[in-house]
């Protein structure tokens, strides 16, 4: 393993929120019935569990999308030409997107990362260049990428990360964009979970039912060929993975490091998530499941992660949409938590309610 990989994931500590007592005491003592608010105090309490602070400033959001290209494309496992990706990106960039608006909406900075799209983007201004390749190789010829680039795309993912937390991100959440990435992230998702493609695979965006048969026979084709061990999480990643699934491992690792929460968005952000915890069992101290995807093989990476997920709006489209949407629960939670009144400071009586 890369030592700058191996020295983060040995940094990454256990969230042990000593100050939980304190935490609960306050929340029992805001003007309302203990736990009436419900998910919105759980929000509130690990988030200043995971960032050690009993008062904490409301964080400023940054959604990292990070995009790259898939040789398996070339096997038509998408409804989509591979053009799309960097055309998204553009679309992204000029803010068109679908994260751009619920961004927007929620109030997160959208940064995109080319980490392996198969197009150059010369003179692209916003653009954080990070390219590893100019996407992978088709799985069913080989691995998708040598254990060096496999390596390299999860070290973009911790300077992403790294820059966006310097520049005053106090919560991050992972986008991606790759047409074809439901592919691989089926493929990783199946061995590091260990379960059938067939469990785990989905239509992506959009493919009809004899294309679907077919994803999931070229995937099981894939992993016949390549044999990934699934106790070796960055062979996986090497041989059925993907760039932006890796960067987005990297993100959750460095994030981690720093004690920053990360909101995971959905199946693709999953796989990234899952790649993360296989390296790092500790991560999952750090995470928000943002919603629960319409992809099957999303559950099971939350099964697998141990996270609830905040929202579940039948939503599939990725790019990190989710994510941000959930990022306003939490804002309202810490809201909560650090604006409402005490009883003692409203100069409300208290009830007399039981414990459950």
């Amino acid at each position: 393993m890369n030592s700058k990989i191996k020295d983060v994931i040995e940094s990454i500590k256990p969230v042990e929120c000593t100050e939980m007592p304190a935490i609960q005491a306050h929340l029992d003592n805001l003007t309302k019935p203990r736990g009436s608010l419900g998910r919105l105090e759980e929000f509130a309490a690990r988030y200043c569990c995971i960032t050690g602070s009993l008062r904490p400033v409301l964080p400023a959001k940054t959604v990292l999308v990070f995009a790259g290209d898939h040789g398996i494309t070339e096997e038509g496992v998408s409804a989509f030409p591979k053009d799309v990706t960097f055309q998204m990106v553009k679309n992204f960039l000029e803010g068109g997107a679908g994260i751009n608006v619920l961004a927007r909406h929620a109030g997160a900075e959208v940064k995109v990362i080319d980490i392996g799209v198969d197009h150059d983007f010369e003179g692209l201004r916003g653009l954080m260049h990070m390219k590893v390749a100019h996407g992978t190789r088709n799985m069913l010829k080989g691995p998708a990428m040598t254990m060096d680039e496999a390596e390299q795309a999860i070290i973009n993912g911790m300077q992403a990360a790294e820059t966006a937390i310097s520049e005053g991100a106090g919560i991050l959440a992972t986008g991606e964009m790759g047409i074809g990435n439901t592919t691989p992230a089926s493929a990783l998702t199946a061995v590091l979970c260990r379960r059938e493609p067939s469990k785990v695979t989905g239509r992506g965006t959009g493919i009809d039912s004899d294309a679907y048969q077919r994803k999931i026979a070229l995937i099981e084709r894939a992993m016949e060929i390549n044999r990934p061990d699934p106790d070796d999480p960055l062979d996986c990643l090497s041989k059925v993975g993907g760039f932006e699934i890796a960067g987005i491992c990297g993100m959750i690792l460095e994030a981690s490091r720093e004690s920053v929460p990360v909101v995971v968005d959905g199946f693709i952000s999953g796989a990234g998530a899952t790649l993360a915890a296989a390296l790092c069992p500790t991560v999952r101290d750090y995470l928000f499941a943002g919603h629960q995807s319409v992809e099957q093989g999303h559950r099971v990476q939350m099964e697998y992660l141990g996270l609830r997920p905040i929202l579940d709006l039948d939503m599939r489209l990725g790019e990190g949409t989710g994510a941000v949407l959930a990022m306003t629960l939490i804002d309202a939670g810490l809201k909560i938590y650090l604006e409402m009144a005490t009883f003692d400071g409203a100069q409300v009586s208290p009830g007399s309610e039981a414990d459950f």
